[in-house]
C-alpha cells in the first residue's frame, strides 16, 4: 500500500557553484560514499540523519536513549546499532561516536544490514520508497505507531528537502511502500486528558500510578527538552530500561502531542517535583535551536495553559518551570535557546477558543474521539447515547476571531457524507447524524491540516 508524501516546498535549484561547494563539502562527501558502498538511496540516507539530528552529530556526546552522530547509532539495554554499525564497517566505537564521515558510513550499512534481512532486493533498493519498513525498522521503535512517526518524518524531510551544514536533497515526491505499516494502529485521543493528543502508554518502570491531585497537588508544570526526536522520545520512554517518563511529547516540526503517562499518576521526569507536577518533553537538543519552532512553542504553549487552567496553576515562570530549576537537579534543558518570552507569552497571552464542541453540537453530546489539525484546531467526535446522534465539530485554535477556511464531515456508512465548510471564525459544524450501531467516518480541516479517520466507532 502506498501513500503519497506531496512535495511541499517549491525545487531547490542549485547553481554548479552550489554543487561543487557541496562536493567539496566532507560532511556531503560522506553521503555520497556511504550510500554507494553500501546501495543505499543516498537523498534517504541524509533524510532519515536529519530526521535524527539535523545534521548535528552533537561533538560525540549521546542522546538521551544513547545515540551517537548525525546518524544516531544506538547504545543502550535494549538496541545495539553503534555496535552492529562497529562490526559491519570494521571502524573503532569511539570513531563511530565521533566522527561524521565514520558515523554516517555506519548507519549506511545498518541500514542496509536491516534492508537485507527485509528482503530488498537490488532493484528495490534504487526505489527509495521501497525503503519505508527498513526506515521504520531503523528506529528501533517499541511499537509500529511509533515506528511509523519515524519513517513518516523521514518521507516528510525527503518531500521537504535539506539544506543544511552544506549537504543538500532537493525536495521530491515520493510513494512510501508502507507495507505492515499501513495498519498501524492509531491511539484513539479518548484515552488523554488533553483533546486532540495521541495516546502512546509509557512502559510502567517510567512512573507511578497515583491519584492526583487527590493524592498530592498539582501545582508546576516543567519544561524539558528531550535530547532526541520525538519517534525516538516516545519509544524510550517505552523501553523498560529508560526508568523514566514524561505525560507528554511535543513534535518540533508541527506540534503534535502524544501524552504517555496521565496527569493523576506521577511521571518520573523531575526528581523532587515528581509528585507535584506534569512533564512536557520537547523533540530536539539544547544545543541546537532550530528544533524550537513557533509551531513547537504554540502547541506546547496551549497545552500548558490547559492544564494549568484544569489545575488552578498561575500562570507566571514561578510555576512554569524548566528541568534546570528543579531543586536538586543536573539537568540544563530546556537551555539557552529555550525563548521563555515568546512561549510564556503564548501561555498568558494566547487566548483560546470561547467555544466548546459540546457547546456546538448540544445537550447531551459527549466527546468520544479526537484529531489534532496540526496547531490549527482540533476535530472532534461525539456521540449522544439519549438519541443515538453523532456530531462532528471543528474547533480552531489560531486565526480565532478571524474567518478562515475551516471544514467539518460525518459519513456514516452506507450513507452519504455531511459536510460544513466555509471561511469560520471560531469553529465548523455542528455535523448530526444518527448512527446507532453503525460506523462512520468523521474528519475535517483548519488552516492546512487535515484529518480523516476510517470507519470507526461501529458501536456509538
Amino acid at each position: 500500500m502506498k501513500a503519497k508524501i506531496l512535495i511541499v516546498a517549491g525545487l531547490l535549484v542549485m547553481s554548479g557553484q552550489q554543487a561543487a561547494q557541496a562536493a567539496e563539502n566532507p560532511l556531503s562527501d560522506a553521503f555520497d560514499k556511504a550510500a554507494a558502498t553500501y546501495d543505499v538511496p543516498r537523498d534517504l540516507l541524509v533524510a532519515v540523519a536529519y530526521a535524527e539530528s539535523r545534521l548535528d552529530g552533537h561533538a560525540g556526546e549521546p542522546s538521551a536513549s544513547g545515540g551517537y552522530g548525525v546518524m544516531h547509532l544506538v547504545s543502550n539495554p535494549a538496541t545495539h546499532t553503534l555496535e552492529e554499525a562497529a562490526k559491519l564497517t570494521a571502524k573503532p566505537v569511539a570513531e563511530l561516536k565521533s566522527d561524521d564521515a565514520a558515523n554516517v558510513l555506519g548507519g549506511a550499512a545498518v541500514l542496509r544490514a536491516q534492508a537485507d534481512a527485509l528482503g530488498l532486493s537490488a532493484a528495490e533498493r534504487k526505489d527509495a520508497g521501497a525503503w519505508y519498513p527498513t526506515v521504520a525498522a531503523y528506529s528501533h521503535a517499541a511499537a509500529d505507531d511509533t515506528a511509523k512517526i519515524y519513517a513518516d518524518a523521514v518521507y516528510e524531510t525527503l518531500a521537504g528537502g535539506v539544506d543544511a551544514r552544506g549537504v543538500r536533497v532537493r525536495p521530491q515526491a515520493v510513494d512510501p511502500d508502507l507495507g505492515e505499516y499501513a495498519e498501524a494502529p492509531r491511539r484513539l485521543a479518548a484515552a488523554t486528558d488533553y483533546p486532540g493528543a495521541r495516546w502512546v502508554a509509557a512502559n510502567a518502570a517510567g512512573y507511578a500510578v497515583s491519584d492526583r491531585p487527590a493524592g498530592d497537588a498539582i501545582d508546576r508544570i516543567v519544561i524539558h527538552v528531550a535530547q532526541g526526536t520525538y519517534a525516538g522520545t516516545i519509544s524510550w520512554f517505552q523501553n523498560p530500561a529508560a526508568r523514566v517518563a514524561s505525560h507528554y511529547v511535543v513534535r518540533s516540526s508541527d506540534g503534535q502531542i502524544t501524552q504517555m503517562v496521565r496527569e493523576k499518576d506521577r511521571a518520573f521526569h523531575a526528581g523532587e517535583y515528581n509528585r507535584r507536577s506534569v512533564g512536557i518533553e520537547h523533540e530536539g537538543y539544547v544545543n541546537n535551536a532550530s528544533w524550537f519552532t513557533d509551531q513547537m512553542y504554540r502547541a506546547s504553549a496551549a497545552l500548558t495553559r490547559n492544564i494549568a487552567d484544569r489545575y488552578g496553576i498561575p500562570k507566571n515562570r514561578t510555576h512554569i518551570v524548566g528541568h534546570v530549576q528543579v531543586p536538586g537537579t543536573d539537568h540544563t534543558d530546556p537551555g539557552p535557546h529555550w525563548n521563555w518570552t515568546t512561549y510564556m507569552n503564548y501561555v498568558t497571552n494566547g487566548g483560546g477558543n470561547p467555544h466548546t464542541p459540546e457547546e456546538v453540537c448540544g445537550s447531551g453530546f459527549k466527546v468520544i474521539d479526537s484529531a489534532a489539525l496540526g496547531t490549527a484546531g482540533t476535530v472532534h467526535l461525539l456521540y449522544n447515547t439519549a438519541n443515538g446522534q453523532n456530531c462532528v465539530a471543528t474547533m480552531k485554535l489560531t486565526s480565532l476571531g478571524q474567518a478562515t477556511a475551516t471544514s467539518a464531515y460525518l459519513e456514516v456508512q452506507g450513507s452519504a457524507r455531511k459536510t460544513d465548510s466555509g471561511d469560520f471564525s471560531y469553529y465548523a459544524g455542528p455535523v448530526k447524524a444518527t448512527a446507532p450501531g453503525t460506523c462512520v467516518k468523521w474528519g475535517g480541516k483548519a488552516g492546512a491540516s487535515a484529518y480523516d479517520s476510517p470507519f470507526e466507532h461501529c458501536g456509538g
